[in-house]
């Protein structure tokens, strides 16, 4: 939901963020549009408060651990897997030697590891809605990596790359607009390998004094020094 740049607005008039910003624009930051979604009059009870969603904060982690007989390269003293890369070669090496049972454990150790990577890219992606929901703008200034590579496209503008500028865009949406908004999700998928993760995802948004919108959104993460943090938030129109 991006609202920095010079770029004439694409408008909706029915949207629950129709009204244009009359907060004093920092010099430091480019002319901002407002920023709107595409709405109708229809509410639909599968709305999902991300507080309640299944697949977000609530899900269980999936363990990563593994017995230490025949891992002991890749794990540690407790059996929590220390490292990706020197398991796939541990596998590889098993394979080779066409020990099996061994080549076995490590694949479940690898899809434990991939598991638990989910989940936490699940649970990044929870938070950052719940930070959206409550205008938490000091929540989303942690959350998102502090990288001039990260993105932000709110709904019918331009993007905006830049961590200053995107806390920029995220700043106008906390002093504008009146919250908590509610906000469901649906048709959650997430992605990952490595140290990058994205999750896809119908929003279902409605500000106060509104009808119900839809974007469908597309969120990156990073994982940098074991955390995992949001770099690219893309949102676009959707029919209800």
């Amino acid at each position: 939901m991006s609202c920095l740049n010079a770029f004439s607005p694409i408008r909706c008039a029915s949207s629950p963020f129709s009204k244009p910003f009359r907060r004093r624009i920092p010099t430091t930051v480019p002319l901002v549009s407002p920023i709107r979604f595409a709405v109708k009059s229809e509410e639909s009870s599968s709305n999902v408060p991300i507080s309640s969603h299944p697949s977000f904060c609530r899900r269980e982690s999936k363990s990563c651990r593994a017995k230490e007989d025949d891992s002991e390269s890749a794990l540690g003293s407790d059996g929590i897997i220390l490292d990706k890369n020197a398991l796939e070669r541990d596998l590889e090496k098993a394979i080779e030697e066409e020990n099996y049972a061994r080549a076995a454990k490590i694949r479940d150790s690898l899809r434990f590891l991939h598991e638990d990577s989910k989940t936490s890219v699940l649970a990044a992606n929870a938070k950052f809605y719940d930070l959206f929901r409550t205008g938490d703008l000091a929540g989303m200034q942690a959350l998102w990596a502090k990288a001039d590579h990260v993105c932000c496209v709110h709904p019918g503008v331009s993007g905006i790359s830049g961590y200053d500028l995107v806390m920029g865009s995220w700043e106008f949406v906390c002093a504008e607009y009146e919250f908590p908004i509610e906000i469901g999700l649906k048709n959650i998928e997430v992605y990952v390998k490595g140290d990058i993760g994205y999750v896809t995802c119908i929003e279902v948004v409605k500000s106060k004094g509104s009808n119900w919108g839809k974007q469908f959104a597309t969120n990156m993460f990073e994982r940098i020094d074991g955390q995992w943090y949001i770099c690219s938030h893309h949102a676009s129109y959707i029919d209800l």
